[in-house]
């Protein structure tokens, strides 16, 4: 019978053989993720700011139908209540899309704001990881010259 391998000792061999510092992936996904919830309460916030404004128009709309659709005791009553719910109809759309602009334009400024500042984090985040990978390379980089400058001065000694 042969024996399975095991592919966990396998791959923490192979990932041990490369070793990468997971502190600036972890700083990155904690940023990305700090992003998103920031973003998904701005769009719930949003959502629920436009579901209650829809709801009052709705409310507001079927009050004015109620009076619209009364029993008048003249004709010209019925021609003066159509008017005067068409008017206020359009007040009603009116009031109600500038208030849809104002969520919407309040969503634009937080996103705008929300995007800068995870640029700017990302870019400190990339700008930390790459002084370490710097300063990392300098010092091996240093330890091998060193290594061969004194196999050179053995060498050269004998």
């Amino acid at each position: 019978m042969t024996k399975t391998d095991d592919l966990t000792k396998i791959m923490k061999d192979m990932m041990g053989a490369f070793p990468v510092d997971m502190s600036s992936i972890q700083e990155t996904f904690k940023t990305q993720a700090s992003l998103g919830d920031k973003m998904s309460k701005v769009a719930v916030e949003a959502a629920e700011k436009s579901t209650e404004l829809s709801s009052k128009w709705t409310k507001e709309t079927l009050a004015k139908v109620a009076e619209f659709s009364a029993v008048k005791d003249e004709p010209m009553d019925y021609t003066n209540a159509m008017t005067a719910f068409a008017s206020a109809q359009a007040e009603l759309a009116t009031e109600n899309m500038a208030a849809f602009a104002e969520i919407a334009k309040k969503v634009q400024m937080e996103t705008v704001e929300l995007m800068l500042a995870a640029g700017k984090d990302m870019g400190e985040d990339m700008t930390a990881a790459a002084k370490k990978a710097t300063q990392e390379l300098s010092t091996a980089a240093k330890k091998a010259t060193d290594e061969v400058t004194a196999a050179t001065k053995k060498a050269t000694a004998k």
